[in-house]
């Protein structure tokens, strides 16, 4: 079963395959000629290309003198079949069906992958890692990523889940214990083992003639939507608070600044949201203004993940006294490779 990003697509991708499924149907049959043989066309440097072999070459066979014209006239005419194994389908964004969204950049960045993913980061010239985390629910969560900070730099977003630190699992732990294991932490390596946002979901919208993709917001949370319009019709839902643009950190900017981002995105566009209980039991006790100067809002990377013979590797660039450094981490055959597309 197909995966799409929108409701558009979903509708285009119906209409294509139908398009060509009566294309197919009404095309003409070529018409065959009873008791006349007609070979079929051997693909060169394809000897298995054909259900027969070459009558000519064979000779007698078991007796039978299989070149003779009555054999070959009475052959049965059976087309080359397709012998094209097909191959499983894989996760995530690249694995959709999208001829409308095709190949948007904001859809890759506001990827919420499945599974876990380890990271490691180092603190700055300051002794700081640049991360605030939460606890809810037993869990450990990402409460504020400071722009240009070594948290920043290794991919970590606000609601991302940590398992672990250094080895240690955070289950049940309060916010104070976590900072202080990360204040207690070796200044060149910390390493975590995190879930991307669980709380959130992405919607993939499209934007109609006018610009707009049919929905209103006031601080940042979704207020209302417009009847038929791209939002609607995809599933958005109001009393959400609005935490990404195309994968841009949007949390404490003005509602002017959200709305010159949504002006200025490409025709597909995808908001990350999350439910305005959790929200706003997240950001409790911090003041809009640290959201909006501390923050990072900047652009993510995307990033490419080639698969090696054995496994795949990952490149972590971070901050290290002021200068950009490079961590590998390497386990055995194993490795991961990050590069910007």
């Amino acid at each position: 079963m197909s995966l799409y990003p929108s409701l558009e697509d979903l509708k285009v991708d119906k209409v294509i395959k139908a398009q060509a499924q009566f294309a197919q149907s009404t095309a003409p049959m070529p018409a065959i000629t009873e008791g006349t043989y007609q070979p079929q066309p051997v693909t060169a440097g394809m000897p298995g290309s054909s259900l027969y072999p070459n009558l000519e070459e064979l000779g007698d066979y078991m007796g039978l003198a299989l070149n003779s014209d009555e054999v070959q006239r009475n052959l049965a005419l059976v087309p080359v079949a397709d012998n094209q194994v097909a191959l499983p389908s894989g996760s995530g964004v690249g694995a959709m069906v999208r001829p409308v969204t095709g190949t948007d950049m904001g859809v890759r960045r506001a990827e919420i992958r499945p599974g876990l993913r380890e990271i490691i980061l180092c603190k700055d010239q300051d002794g700081k890692v640049g991360l605030r985390l939460r606890a809810i629910d037993n869990g450990l969560f990402v409460q504020l990523v400071q722009a240009n900070s070594p948290a920043a730099l290794a991919g970590l977003r606000f609601g991302d889940q940590v398992l672990q630190i250094n080895g240690q699992n955070c289950a049940g732990w309060s916010t104070d214990k976590a900072h202080k294991a990360l204040k207690a932490a070796a200044e060149t390596r910390i390493e975590m083992v995190v879930r991307d946002r669980p709380f959130q979901r992405t919607i993939t919208m499209h934007k109609d003639s006018s610009g707009h993709v049919g929905f209103i917001y006031k601080s940042g949370k979704i207020t209302s939507l417009v009847k038929d319009g791209s939002a609607a019709r995809n599933g958005l839902l109001t009393e959400h608070y609005i935490c990404e643009i195309n994968g841009q950190n949007v949390i404490g900017l003005k509602d002017s600044q959200i709305k010159d981002i949504l002006n200025t995105s490409p025709t597909t566009m995808t908001i990350t949201v999350m439910p305005k209980l959790i929200y706003e039991h997240m950001i409790k006790r911090m003041s809009t203004g640290l959201l909006r100067s501390a923050m990072d809002h900047s652009v993510p990377e995307c990033t490419a993940i080639y698969q090696g013979p054995v496994g795949v590797v990952c490149f972590y660039f971070l901050s290290f006294n002021g200068e950009d450094q490079v961590l590998m981490k390497q386990c055995g055959d194993l490795e991961q490779h990050s590069s910007s597309l």
